[in-house]
């Protein structure tokens, strides 16, 4: 049985620095209040963290609450900052929101690319998109095609220029009992049940979408990796136009005749007697371990924080040198 710690919300891209090679126990993040702004809180995050450097302003008193009453959902979330040459480019959301009645859990990965804003956008306004269409509780999936239409063309218009996009993989727990997943890119949910892995996102990659690409007039080409892969040899990358290492995503203007913003979807019920975890994380993770592997890697493990943090630290040791950006979700 899962030790149900109830942290605060956490939509945060601050994360540990891991250029140097080492990590830090510690999980930099602020939390947010039901009433805070989100264009307000994103501007007090920092720009980046120094080498080395990690930005702590968690209070244990404060960040838990015991909540040891049966059905709880609770949720853990940690970051780290990769070794590429680039600033820390994922974003998260996991927080709990009551709507009409209903108890959600609003869980997020956003992996950015060429840059922070579109990712930073997302994390800001793609869950109220989709909980603010007027038929989210009949149609689920119809509406959340349309928010993620909606977003990508507010992005397109007011946030980036030709460049700079992101992943994103979205579920919705409602009640404790539904799990609504979405996903553009290769950013990847994945449900534990009884120590069994089953995915459910699907990974936008150019060669499985090759038709879909070359359909919109665009190519596949196979380009030189910088990724070290799940069997630990660096290959070449499938990409979009030669450029972009996956086939769906928010935002890259440039690219967007040849690729789409439509999400994958699929509605799971969420049986409490077997299901162990739902695992959210960015492809920094997933580059170096199986489905299987993670949830092989957090079973016993009863405090949700404490498993994203493990399983990051095994993708660090497995050689992945990507930010990683993990949500870990227990069901009591």
């Amino acid at each position: 049985m899962a030790l149900c710690l109830r942290y605060k919300e956490c939509r945060t891209n601050l994360a540990i620095d891991v250029s140097s090679g080492t990590t830090n126990d510690t999980l930099s993040r602020r939390t947010r209040n039901d009433d805070d702004d989100p264009a307000e809180f994103l501007r007090d995050i920092p720009a980046d963290l120094e080498e080395g450097e990690v930005d702590d302003n968690e209070d244990d008193d404060e960040e838990e609450e015991a909540a040891r009453s049966g059905g709880k959902v609770c949720h853990g979330c940690h970051l780290v900052r990769g070794k590429m040459d680039h600033e820390m480019e994922d974003y998260v959301v996991a927080e709990n929101r009551k709507v009409d009645g209903y108890e959600l859990g609003l869980y997020a990965i956003f992996d950015g690319h060429s840059g922070r804003n579109v990712a930073k956008y997302l994390q800001a306004h793609l869950f109220d998109n989709i909980l603010n269409e007027p038929d989210f509780w009949r149609n689920p999936k119809s509406a959340i095609r349309r928010a993620y239409k909606t977003t990508d063309q507010e992005i397109l218009e007011h946030v980036v220029g030709r460049s700079g996009g992101s992943t994103a993989v979205t579920a919705i727990l409602i009640d404790g009992k539904t799990l609504v997943v979405a996903n553009v890119g290769d950013s990847r949910a994945v449900l534990c049940r009884n120590g069994m892995a089953t995915q459910v996102s699907v990974d936008h990659e150019p060669e499985k979408e090759r038709g879909l690409v070359e359909s919109k007039g665009g190519f596949v080409v196979e380009m030189p990796g910088m990724h070290i892969s799940i069997n630990n040899l660096a290959g070449n990358v499938p990409r979009v136009d030669g450029q972009l290492a996956m086939s769906r995503a928010f935002g890259d203007a440039r690219l967007k005749d040849h690729i789409s913003s439509e999400p994958d979807l699929k509605i799971v019920t969420i049986d409490r007697d077997d299901t162990d975890s739902i695992i959210l994380a960015s492809d920094g993770l997933w580059k170096v371990m199986s489905n299987q592997d993670a949830c092989d890697c957090i079973r016993g493990v009863e405090d949700p924080k404490e498993a994203a943090k493990t399983l990051i630290a095994e993708a660090l040791a497995r050689g992945s040198k990507d930010d990683i950006s993990c949500i870990v979700v227990m069901i009591d």
